[in-house]
C-alpha cells in the first residue's frame, strides 16, 4: 500500500507526464521520492467529464513505480488506440487515476469477487481485463464482468467457461486524483 504523500506524489508526477505528452514534449524526470523506487504494475486511467479519455497499464512494470506510472500516463494521453491523442488544452480537463496492482494469480468463475477483483482473461492470442474498479463504476455482477472482459479480449461472452481459457483476477490500490484534491 502506498500512502497518502506516496500517492499524492504518484499523482503528480503522472499529471505531467500527461501533459509532456500531449505537448510532444520528453517525459517528466523522476523524482527521489521512495514511492518511486517500489515495483509493480500499474494502470493509469484518464477520464473527462466523467467519461473515459484513456487507460494503459502494464502487469508487470517497466521498473520502477516511477518509471511504470510516468510511462503509463504518457501513454494513456497519447496512445491508447480507443481515443485520439490528447490535446494540450485538454490536460487541466482530465482527471487521473492509478491503479496500483497486486500480482495476478489463476482463479475460476466461482473465485471472481465484482469490485474487488480485476479479471484478466487470455485464450490463443486474444487477452482483454478489466481494472476492479469497472464492475462497481458499472454496476455489474460476477458473470456480466466476466461477459464483458471476454468481449474486451474478442472472445465470445461465455469464454471464460471453456477450457483453453486462462482466467486471472488481481486487486488493486486505486488513488484517484479528485480524492486527493478533496482532502
Amino acid at each position: 500500500m502506498v500512502d497518502r504523500d506516496g500517492a499524492a506524489a504518484l499523482l503528480k508526477l503522472a499529471r505531467e507526464a500527461v501533459a509532456r505528452a500531449a505537448s510532444g514534449m520528453a517525459a517528466p524526470a523522476i523524482p527521489g521520492d521512495p514511492v518511486f523506487s517500489l515495483r509493480g504494475g500499474a494502470f493509469v486511467t484518464l477520464k473527462k467529464n466523467g467519461r473515459l479519455r484513456g487507460c494503459i497499464g502494464s502487469f508487470d512494470g517497466t521498473g520502477s513505480l516511477g518509471a511504470t506510472v510516468r510511462a503509463m500516463a504518457g501513454e494513456a494521453a497519447v496512445g491508447d488506440p480507443r481515443f485520439p491523442p490528447v490535446t494540450p488544452e485538454e490536460v487541466d480537463s482530465l482527471d487521473l487515476e492509478i491503479s496500483l496492482l497486486s500480482p495476478m494469480v489463476p482463479a475460476s468463475p466461482e473465485e471472481v469477487v465484482p469490485g474487488v477483483h480485476g479479471v484478466y482473461v487470455r485464450r490463443g492470442g486474444r487477452a482483454g481485463t478489466l481494472l476492479p474498479q469497472v464492475a462497481t463504476e458499472e454496476g455489474w455482477d460476477r458473470d456480466t464482468l466476466l461477459a464483458h472482459v471476454c468481449l474486451k479480449a474478442g472472445l465470445p461472452p461465455g469464454a471464460f467457461r471453456d477450457a483453453g481459457t486462462d482466467l486471472f483476477v488481481y486487486t488493486a490500490q486505486v488513488i484517484r486524483e479528485t480524492e486527493e484534491r478533496e482532502q
